[in-house]
């Protein structure tokens, strides 16, 4: 019987997101390719280090305890390694006991094409080109910030953070901003406050986390010792008026969150260091150069704000 993912939530993500490979990075980029596979195996039992994707990862998969028999989590590597210097991240996978059996290896190529057969709500990756490309594509995708990540083994909690414009809503209210400045973008999200925004890239990755929490709320509706554990957070720059056309187009979509910081500007690094999340999307890389020194941070290239020259580097091969 074939293996369904229609009903589960599904997380592409890249080796260079999940662990640490910045050594074997190196190697790549100043030595080429042949001393890459020549480093990977003679490291192949070296057990790779946590990269900034691994607390919320290993948190994400540990819901499958919800439903042992039919897991509701799905996390598939894609990688631009070949199936060979792929061994030693799937080794690796084993030894820090993450429930990751899948993976597609695809030597020097892009492997976010699979994404929509594979039905990712997102996909994680430090290969900069290959996610402004899935972004291009439409295609629910998100560049991690390099962090040396310490994953708490004690906090079994998962705590997911998002921006709103062009993360969760599209960019249309941040090109009225950037065109009319912060009166005009008011006057336009105040007229335009019961019309909700048009979706943006992690919409449906929202809606998927709000199932698993309603199996929370099942499982603690026939154990009231449950301990809930997935909590959401919007943290955007948006505060009164124009709060009230982002909370309304929540609603509208059918997805909701635990908590929302309105900060009119205050810095988000000041609210990640004491709301700890294990994950934060951001659409704006100048928000998260603060964020990412304490919390692993995302950057979604999304909407008008990021387009580019092409000049910018990109970043990892795996």
């Amino acid at each position: 019987m074939a293996y369904e993912l229609e009903k589960r939530l599904v997380v592409g993500i890249a080796s260079s997101a999940l662990f640490d490979l910045a050594e074997a990075d190196v190697v790549f980029r100043e030595k080429g390719e042949e001393a890459y596979r020549a480093y990977q195996e003679q490291h192949l039992d070296d057990t790779l280090g946590n990269g900034a994707a691994f607390p919320f990862i290993r948190r994400l998969l540990s819901l499958n305890d919800l439903s042992p028999e039919d897991p509701l989590v799905e996390v598939i590597v894609l990688s631009r390694n070949d199936p060979d210097t792929g061994l030693r991240v799937m080794r690796s996978i084993q030894s820090h006991g993450l429930p990751i059996s899948r993976a597609i290896f695809m030597q020097g190529r892009s492997p976010y094409h699979f994404m929509p057969a594979l039905n990712m709500s997102l996909f994680l990756s430090a290969n900069e080109d290959d996610v402004r490309e899935a972004v291009s594509l439409g295609l629910p995708a998100g560049r991690v910030l390099s962090l040396a990540t310490v994953d708490e083994e004690g906090d079994q909690d998962l705590r997911i953070a998002f921006d709103f414009d062009g993360v969760l809503a599209d960019d249309a209210s941040e090109q009225v901003y950037q065109s009319d400045g912060i009166e005009g973008f008011r006057s336009h999200e105040t007229m335009n406050a019961a019309t909700p925004h048009d979706a943006g890239p992690l919409r449906d990755f929202l809606a998927s986390v709000n199932r698993l929490q309603q199996r929370e709320e099942e499982r603690r509706a026939e154990d009231p010792d449950y301990k809930i554990r997935v909590h959401v957070s919007l943290v955007t720059a948006r505060n009164a008026p124009t709060h009230e056309r982002a909370v309304r187009s929540l609603k509208g979509w059918g997805v909701t969150v635990n908590d929302a910081f309105f900060l009119g500007g205050i810095d988000k690094s000041t609210i990640m260091g004491v709301l700890k999340p294990h994950i934060f999307f951001d659409d704006q890389v100048g928000h998260l150069v603060g964020t990412a020194r304490s919390t692993p941070s995302v950057h979604i290239p999304f909407g008008k704000i990021n387009e580019r020259d092409g000049s910018a580097p990109t970043e990892a091969h795996q």
